[in-house]
């Protein structure tokens, strides 16, 4: 019997995908993707449409990624971070407040950076940057791009990050996002498993030291997403001998966006074991959806 395929990271247009979330679906299906989850930003506003939306046989890890800030390990400031939460209630206090703040957050952010590049010149304003988003979507920078694109300042989603939207330009406005032990506390206490996505993923900036996710192994973090098209070789490595070594479970995932990035679909994926120890970590959350 073939080993399902398994990708447990990737957007919709809930937050900076292009698929609606039935669309993520579909495509995943076209793909021979056997399990999905569903990982929007700082919302779990199109788990419905994607449970409704799902092919029979086909299962659904319901999940979401937090934007977190990181102590590096090292003598220099924290860092921006991503925590994938699995299979957590949605309903569960804690998870609705932060997920609300950080969504606020992020209007607050997008605002200011359309308005930083409006008053230099740049072709955008406040309300055709947010025609981008679906009612109750979390909103992000890939939108400010999108509306580059349209507007002919670059060519591509990729080129507004490279030239103008990455961390530190001159248009850049930062974000207070969750410490990152506070979410991995938060979506346990919710039912779920936390797994640390990307932590190495170098040519976005800066990352974290190895000994973060020691610790963080310790207060309770599930897993580590080792397969990730942003890791070099020789950190995939690193990563999976620190998971095995520290009882974190090695994920593997795409990273999905639709057309805001040019990674495939399960162009990374995770194997079976890693799956199902996943689930047993997630006790009183919610379940795997099958069609």
């Amino acid at each position: 019997m073939a080993s399902p395929r398994i990708d447990l990271h990737a957007h919709t247009t809930t937050s900076d995908g292009t698929d609606t979330p039935a669309q993520l679906v579909a495509t995943a299906a076209a793909a021979g993707v056997d399990v999905l989850a569903i990982t929007d930003h700082d919302t779990t506003a199109g788990w419905d449409e994607a449970v409704a939306a799902l092919p029979r046989g086909m299962r659904l890890v319901r999940g979401a990624e937090f934007s977190c800030v990181s102590p590096t390990g090292r003598d220099d400031p924290d860092v921006s971070v991503h925590l994938l939460g699995y299979l957590f209630d949605p309903t569960h206090s804690a998870i609705v407040s932060e997920q609300a703040r950080l969504r606020e957050e992020r209007h607050h952010r997008l605002v200011g950076m359309v308005g930083k590049m409006a008053d230099a010149g740049y072709p955008v304003d406040v309300e055709t940057v947010f025609a981008y988003l679906p009612e109750g979507a979390s909103a992000g920078r890939p939108h400010l791009a999108r509306a580059l694109v349209a507007a002919g300042v670059v060519e591509s989603v990729n080129e507004a990050f490279a030239k103008l939207l990455y961390t530190g330009s001159p248009f850049y406005v930062p974000k207070r996002d969750t410490d990152v032990r506070t979410a991995v506390e938060m979506v346990r206490a919710a039912g779920g498993v936390a797994v640390f996505a990307h932590p190495l993923a170098r040519r976005r900036g800066r990352v974290i030291e190895p000994s973060v996710l020691v610790e963080l192994a310790a207060a309770g973090l599930g897993g580590v997403e080792v397969d990730h098209p942003d890791h070099a070789p020789e950190d995939r490595a690193l990563l999976r001998d620190l998971a095995a070594e520290h009882g974190l479970v090695a994920t593997g995932s795409s990273d999905y966006h639709g057309t805001n990035k040019t990674t495939p679909i399960a162009a990374e994926t995770t194997g079976a074991d890693a799956l199902d120890a996943l689930v047993e970590r997630a006790v009183g959350g919610v379940g795997v959806v099958t069609g």
